[in-house]
């Protein structure tokens, strides 16, 4: 089941209003519903996978109960050690069992040996990194005693299992978010209103913006040896604005359908092409998963305490872990180590680039970003140099390589250039409406704040992608 498919908004309805009925007097049912419609939302995917999820949603709530319980820290380190490899070996056969075997076969290939290792070949269950990730930060929290666990086993699956944001985040923290679930919560239009509004905006982002950029970016990719110059470098930049898109929108629909039961997700995405710099990047992008790696990796390993060469293994370290995180592929090991590596650039260089001016700083940021995304989009390691190499090369004429581009997606080069400039006026409205005072300036022009919400609602209808209603890009990781 996908956000932008009328099931799921069928879905949401019939969940919402049993969700809402008094069918207890305590309220108690509701922590039912949302399993139920949780587990019926991921199952639609797969329902074999299920069982995928309850497993080790089982082995982190009892496994939280007997580190709670015991006083011996030996058995309480045990426990914590059992809550981590359980989740991780899951991941592990399921995501990277077969990236291993066939690097495996590869090296062995490269020195003239030829390996026949066993490979699984299985669909990837949606949302195993996520929920992972999530139950792994659960019972750590309760080992460190920072969080007491729950005793309330339909509360916690409900928890781990919450369909808004199940298979793309953001990973909730169990001390933010499992006490909205267990409160009593009334109603509140105001935050149902507010959730319409967040799942409008991202609708807006996913289906006008980012679902009209995907065959553009794919054909550049695709046939990058066609394209040249301007096309390869306005494909990296297309790309940039579609996974944003894609991956923001997702976490807008997330919030909203969260504040449409009363309950807080967190923010996700800060503006984050505005940074001027890598470090404040990663403060702006897909924040729950860079404050995870900085809670329970990096500051783990030692963080910057211990001297500049183990903070920039602690950072390789982290960043490389992260980059494995989004794919079972080397070109997302080249990305985080892009990053990792630049992140300590900037350290190293912290007095000299903080006398750039802004532009600068933004501009050699943007520059790492992009080039980062060439790795993260390219099929292999080979392709995304080729790519990047492409993109400062001359190749034909501007209007073949326009046609090539436009011809195949069978789109006008009047609807090319609405999808490019609906982009970035994306990224230009973010920066306006994230001004301090716009919130308020618009509750007070009721029929402008209107005016703005139909149009969304108008481009939604009239120039949202509805034919292909293809997955969320972070649905794969």
């Amino acid at each position: 089941m996908i956000f932008n498919e009328p099931v799921f908004v069928v879905f949401l309805i019939i969940v919402f209003g049993i969700y809402w009925l008094p069918l207890s007097r305590t309220g108690a049912h509701k922590h039912g519903v949302l399993l139920l419609a949780s587990y019926v939302f991921y199952g639609w995917w797969d329902w074999r996978y299920l069982g995928l999820i309850i497993f080790c949603s089982l082995v982190s709530y009892y496994c939280g109960l007997a580190i709670h319980r015991s006083t011996d820290e030996r058995r309480r380190k045990a426990y914590l050690f059992l809550s981590i490899v359980v989740p991780l070996a899951v991941l592990m056969v399921f995501k990277y069992y077969d990236f291993f075997m066939y690097s495996l076969m590869d090296l062995g290939a490269a020195m003239g040996v030829k390996l026949h290792l066993h490979t699984l070949k299985v669909l990837l269950p949606v949302g195993i990194s996520f929920y992972t990730f999530q139950a792994l930060s659960y019972t750590t929290d309760v080992y460190r005693r920072e969080l007491a666990p729950s005793n309330d086993l339909v509360t916690f699956l409900a928890f781990l299992a919450f369909f808004p944001q199940l298979v793309a985040g953001p990973i909730e923290r169990a001390p933010q978010f499992l006490p909205q679930i267990v409160a009593k919560r009334p109603f509140s239009y105001a935050n149902a209103v507010e959730g319409c509004r967040l799942m409008l905006t991202g609708a807006f982002k996913k289906m006008v913006v980012a679902d009209r950029l995907a065959p553009l970016v794919e054909t550049i990719f695709s046939e990058q040896e066609t394209f040249a110059g301007p096309f390869n470098v306005l494909g990296v930049v297309l790309f940039a604005i579609q996974i944003y898109c894609d991956f923001s929108g997702y976490s807008d629909i997330a919030r909203g359908v969260g504040k449409l039961f009363n309950l807080d997700l967190m923010v996700n995405f800060d503006r984050p092409y505005a940074a001027r710099s890598l470090r404040e990047f990663w403060s702006r992008w897909h924040i729950s998963l860079s404050t995870w790696f900085r809670d329970y990796v990096y500051i783990p390993l030692g963080g910057n305490r211990l001297g500049m060469g183990r903070h920039v293994r602690n950072l390789l370290i982290t960043f490389l872990l992260s980059g494995l995180w989004h794919g079972a592929n080397w070109t997302f090991v080249c990305w985080g180590a892009l990053h990792g590596g630049f992140l300590i650039v900037e350290r190293l260089a912290r007095g000299g680039l903080e006398r750039l001016p802004g532009a600068a700083r933004w501009g050699i940021t943007m520059v790492v970003v992009l080039v980062g995304w060439v790795f993260f989009r390219a099929e292999d390691i080979g392709a995304a140099f080729d790519y990047l190499g492409r993109m400062a090369s001359m190749g034909p004429d501007l209007e073949y390589q326009l046609n090539r581009l436009t011809r195949p997606n069978d789109i006008t080069r009047a609807s090319l250039l609405f999808s490019i400039v609906i982009g970035f006026g994306v990224l230009l409205a973010e920066r306006i409406t994230a001004r301090p005072h716009f919130r308020g300036w618009l509750e007070a022009r009721p029929l402008t704040r209107r005016l703005s919400y139909g149009m969304l609602v108008a481009l939604v209808l009239f120039f949202g992608v509805f034919a292909d209603r293809s997955a969320f890009i972070y649905f794969q990781f």
